[in-house]
């Protein structure tokens, strides 16, 4: 469950109440802390959520840069696709699935970056730079999925992912790294491998946080940690640019080393409440579960 924190989902959209007062971002705004993405494959499937975190944090900081208003950020699906393409030059058609899937699907995101409404107390680890509630959502309406699953084939072993209607997570930047924590409504298990016969006959596991960090010469190490009945499991993978993954680390790299000793330092955040509308999926059952995407 180490990779893939990436987007899909429906056109009609309605707010939920707790992000009435977002302010929409512009599609001018996303491209241009896109075009700062640079070094890395951005069509490449395991590289969606560091392009994600990256341009969400570059638009928190703009945001808190402008004054003191902070008023929460409106990530539009349509904003975001229309910039992805100004990024890369591509067309519609041509557009990786992940990308391509949360355009006509219409997810959006919101993003809660008020600090008193992310964090209670720091009990262990260093300050964060930044700390922000996230919402990946789409909108529950006559023939809309109540999940949505796809498989991710580019990584090693294969992964297939289950995104729930919302998904929440903490998104926590400490500098050096970057942590996902709370996460809800993603679900996933190996396809290929040892592993992936074992979860084969216990199913999906839910994705409970992931960690990552990125080497100077732009690799990601990834720390992820999934759990389902009696298994819960940490595992660490490597990304290279071009977007292919491999468990554990390349040999020789101490540099990476020590990128994955950060990555597992003890780190203990007191959040606040999400708002009950940020956390509650709306209703649905397992017969709305959306087709799988190949």
């Amino acid at each position: 469950m180490r990779t893939t924190l990436i987007s899909l989902l429906v056109l009609f959209r309605a707010l939920p109440s707790a992000a009435q007062d977002a302010r929409a971002v512009s599609r001018e705004a996303i491209a241009g802390a896109m075009a700062r993405s640079q070094g890395y494959e951005l069509t490449a499937t395991a590289n969606g959520p560091r392009l994600q975190a990256e341009v969400v944090l570059r638009l928190v900081r703009e945001a808190e840069s402008e004054g003191p208003e902070r008023r929460p950020l409106l990530i539009g699906h349509r904003e975001w696709f229309e910039a992805f393409l100004e990024r890369t030059g591509l067309p519609e058609d041509g557009a990786p699935l992940y990308v391509r899937l949360a355009h006509q699907m219409g997810q959006d995101l919101w993003v809660d970056y008020r600090r008193e409404k992310v964090i209670e107390a720091v009990v262990l680890g260093p300050q964060p730079v930044t700390a922000a509630n996230v919402r990946i959502s789409w909108a529950e309406a006559p023939g809309s999925p109540a999940s949505f699953s796809y498989d991710d084939t580019l990584s090693n072993p294969q992964l297939r992912v289950t995104m729930k209607r919302v998904i929440t997570y903490r998104l926590v930047d400490y500098g050096d790294r970057i942590w996902y924590a709370e996460v809800r409504g993603l679900h996933g298990r190996p396809t290929s491998g040892p592993l992936g016969f074992l979860f084969n006959l216990v199913g999906e596991a839910r994705v409970v946080e992931t960690r990552s960090a990125v080497s100077a010469d732009g690799l990601q190490v990834v720390r992820g940690r999934g759990e389902k009945l009696f298994i819960d499991r940490t595992e660490t993978a490597t990304i290279w640019p071009d977007g292919h993954a491999e468990r554990g680390l390349p040999p020789g790299r101490s540099d990476l080393a020590e990128m994955k000793m950060r990555l597992d330092e003890p780190l203990a955040i007191r959040f606040r409440p999400l708002a009950a509308d940020w956390r509650a999926a709306p209703a649905g059952g397992p017969a709305d579960h959306a087709p799988l995407a190949r």
